[in-house]
């Protein structure tokens, strides 16, 4: 028979026994170098950091305020259904979890970091949200909006605690969450097309509003006491998971391994399926028909691939050459929809090598649907910013289908890129020395969008576009990705190197 121990004594044990081989300078060096880089980073960005969050002059409509609380919220809870939001280290996962140690007191000081991560998250949104649609001076109960965001991101909190916990509703948040967002962005959208009228009357008197905030907030802790006392019944395997999840993310920012995180989301989103699928037909190339067979079961993608064709409006008010490169920056995310296959091929060789596929015709076949998404993708957004009146007169949507095989190109560069290299040498400059292995892996697929150079230039001229400029970026497109393939694939190997 075994008996709940102290949980304060064991995880002490546990602490010193795992940093038994520092030092302590050791320890110290760290925490100074940690207070170092946020004092450097703070002062060089604070004057970004203060646009963002309190511009000198409010510039959004009420309508733009409220996509921006709709978006903040839905990504909010999304954020922290991903990241648990209880989770432990890998030495307390590996230990004490199993241990007949206090549950509760195990997981309580994971669930007080997540309440002030959530409660400092909403506050920071309504900061925002404050700075950006109302006027100045700041009146009445428009000065309470952090508050009112403190107390709705530990809402958010604790409807994600109760949905770690395996809750039927679970599956239904998560839904209700993306719905959030996609309202918020619809919104944000529909505001970049209209005219920005700030918030400036309208507010109820601050009294009232300080008695609603203080209500709600004692309404939080009762809640928030409940669920402390409801912490034994979290599931194991949801604790491991999202303790995995922080586990992968401090490896991938130590290591500047972004790969890590791409491999773990990919791996997770197929482990919860049943794959079900009618067989294509024989005409269809297999590898094309894998990726075909990706796209069909992944329908939500597809979904939001849609919807972020209208988000480059969002920059409509923005430089032309600023407008241009967002569009270009979405091609990686339309034709990253297949690309993990390419990740597979690269690091499996062998499969290509059973199917009697060099690497040439293996990337030929998977450029196919990246190029077909990438394409719809360009054309949809580009149609969209015409029709807005954000760009002149002229056949954009043709341009966008011309602009295919350089989305295309990029996402699968980026896909074979492979592991970060950190035995490169560094780079030195005035501001320290900088790890050519992480830049070059940052820029890879990048510099592939070089080829849409001559779209970014017709629309930061902001000049009518004619058949000329379609057929002069088609043909830079299908050259750059020709020489793409034939410069970094044979028709006698089967290796795709990270090129």
């Amino acid at each position: 028979m075994t008996t709940a121990v102290g949980v304060t004594g064991v995880r002490r044990w546990v602490r010193r026994t795992q940093s038994a081989h520092r030092e302590r300078g050791e320890t110290l060096g760290n925490f100074y170098f940690a207070v170092l880089f946020v004092a450097i980073v703070g002062g060089m960005a604070h004057k970004q950091l203060a646009v963002v969050f309190w511009p000198a002059a409010p510039h959004a409509s009420g309508l733009a305020g409220a996509g921006l609380a709709l978006a903040l919220t839905g990504g909010l809870y999304l954020v922290l259904r991903r990241l648990g939001p209880l989770a432990l280290s890998r030495p307390a996962a590996s230990w004490l979890l199993t241990a007949p140690v206090s549950r509760r007191r195990l997981l309580l000081p994971s669930l007080c970091w997540a309440t002030v991560g959530a409660a400092a998250a909403g506050a920071l949104g309504g900061f925002a949200i404050l700075g950006h649609t109302t006027g100045r001076p700041v009146t009445g109960a428009a000065e309470l909006l952090p508050a009112y965001g403190a107390v709705l991101g530990g809402g958010l909190l604790l409807l994600a605690l109760g949905a770690q916990a395996d809750r039927w509703w679970s599956a239904r948040s998560d839904d209700a969450a993306y719905l959030l967002l996609a309202a918020g962005l619809a919104a944000l959208v529909a505001d970049s097309a209209g005219a920005a009228i700030p918030l400036s009357a309208g507010w109820p008197p601050a009294t009232a509003a300080l008695a609603t905030v203080a209500g709600l907030a004692v309404l939080l802790v009762a809640f928030w006491l409940v669920a402390v006392r409801r912490l034994e019944g979290t599931p194991n395997e949801r604790i491991l998971e999202a303790s995995r999840t922080a586990g992968t993310l401090a490896d991938s920012a130590f290591g500047v391994e972004p790969s890590f995180v791409t491999e773990m989301v990919e791996r997770r989103y197929w482990a919860h399926r049943r794959l079900r699928s009618r067989r294509l037909p024989a005409r269809v190339p297999v590898l094309v028909g894998q990726d075909l067979l990706m796209v069909r079961r992944r329908p939500r993608r597809l979904l939001w691939l849609a919807g972020a064709s209208t988000l480059p409006a969002l920059l409509a008010h923005a430089p032309g050459w600023l407008l241009g490169a967002a569009v270009l920056a979405g091609g990686l995310l339309a034709g990253g929809v297949t690309t993990a296959s390419v990740r597979t091929d690269a690091g499996n060789p062998w499969m290509l090598r059973m199917l009697g596929l060099s690497s040439r015709a293996a990337i030929v076949q998977r450029l196919w649907v990246p190029g077909v998404l990438t394409a719809l993708w360009y054309a949809a957004a580009l149609a969209l910013l015409r029709a807005l009146g954000d760009l002149p007169a002229g056949p954009w949507w043709a341009l966008g289908l011309g602009l295919g095989p350089v989305g295309a190109v990029a996402a699968v560069r980026k896909a074979r890129t492979g592991f970060v290299d950190n035995s490169l040498l560094p780079l030195d400059t005035p501001m320290g020395s900088v790890s050519t292995g992480p830049l070059i892996a940052a820029f890879a697929g990048v510099d592939i969008l070089l080829l849409g150079l001559p779209t970014v230039v017709q629309i930061a001229q902001g000049d009518p576009l004619s058949w000329t400029g379609v057929v002069v970026q088609t043909a830079v497109a299908a050259f750059g990705a020709r020489a793409y393939v034939s410069g970094t694939t044979a028709t006698d190997r089967v290796e795709l190197s990270g090129r």
